[in-house]
């Protein structure tokens, strides 16, 4: 009896170390979406999935101790993340280098991009995630009667908002992108366009256009806004034109999984960027997040 008891006392020493020495899993980062901007180098937090909804993920301006965690959880060397463009996955994002340190850029990262059909570069921009990515894969310039259609209703919506119809005509763009954002084989329409409201004031215009019932497009969601100079912080207008301050396309994502991808966009300021996320909703397109990352005083 004395010898069992010794034997068994034994084989406890010999398993409680190893026990001991088991690490714990490392849980996984929740799911994300990441803006990939600067020519498809650069990596900028925009939200986190939590149960279909988006929450804010990381913002420049959070203390020292909270930019390293989430550096630490998101942006290992070499970590992949799935390139998202026409609201499908298109290929790799590959983290390469970040700094927690770094004075205007703590929580971006530089990656590179593999991808055999999505080329980025100036205001043609994406998204990048970790979660699932179901979509349509259409993303293309619009054909010359789409784009026809785009600016007869941006010419109307500048008209409502007293744009004389001579500043009208010279409409100007930073994009307008032709996406299926519900797989039906109808593209909606994703568009920023603005005019010379005078020499020291522009005037903006962002959309989402659809198809209706007659098989014409319309407006499902439109912002309109008008800038002066002395609103600008540079004082400089022409700022606007280099696409500073238009809300922009980057990509589409269903990221909730309801068969219909969400819009999503971009803002350039002086001392950050603007996030927002568009859905429809019993057939009305509404804004859903709106977040903001704050790189450094200009």
């Amino acid at each position: 009896m004395k010898r069992t008891f010794i034997i068994a006392a034994l084989i406890g020493l010999l398993i409680v170390p190893a026990t001991a020495q088991r690490k714990k899993p490392v849980p996984k980062p929740a799911p994300a979406i990441f803006a990939i901007l600067n020519d498809g180098k650069s990596l900028e937090p925009i939200a986190k999935i939590e149960r279909g909804t988006l929450l804010p993920l990381s913002d420049g301006d959070d203390d020292a101790p909270t930019i390293k965690k989430f550096v630490g959880a998101y942006y290992k060397l070499n970590t992949k993340y799935k390139l998202v463009f026409g609201a499908a996955d298109a290929g790799i994002v590959t983290v390469r280098s970040s700094s927690p340190e770094a004075e205007c850029s703590r929580n971006f990262a530089e990656v590179t991009v593999a991808s055999t059909r999505a080329k980025l570069k100036g205001m043609v921009m994406g998204l990048a995630t970790n979660a699932i990515v179901k979509g349509s894969g259409v993303r293309r310039l619009p054909t010359a009667a789409e784009r026809a259609e785009a600016e007869t209703l941006v010419r109307a919506e500048f008209a409502k908002n007293e744009i004389p119809a001579a500043v009208a005509k010279n409409l100007r763009y930073h994009n307008l992108t032709a996406l299926d954002l519900d797989s039906d084989g109808k593209a909606e329409l994703v568009g920023s366009f603005w005019v010379e409201k005078a020499a020291k004031e522009r005037a903006l215009l962002f959309f989402i256009a659809e198809k209706n019932a007659e098989g014409k497009y319309e407006f499902g969601y439109s912002e309109f806004r008008a800038i002066k100079e002395s609103e600008v912080m540079s004082e400089d207008i022409t700022a606007l034109d280099s696409g500073v301050y238009n809300e922009l396309l980057l990509d589409a994502f269903d990221y909730n999984a309801d068969g219909f991808a969400e819009v999503f966009t971009y803002i350039q300021s002086f001392e950050g960027a603007g996030f927002s996320a568009y859905a429809k909703k019993n057939g009305k397109w509404e804004r859903v997040f709106e977040g903001s990352n704050y790189h450094c005083g200009y």
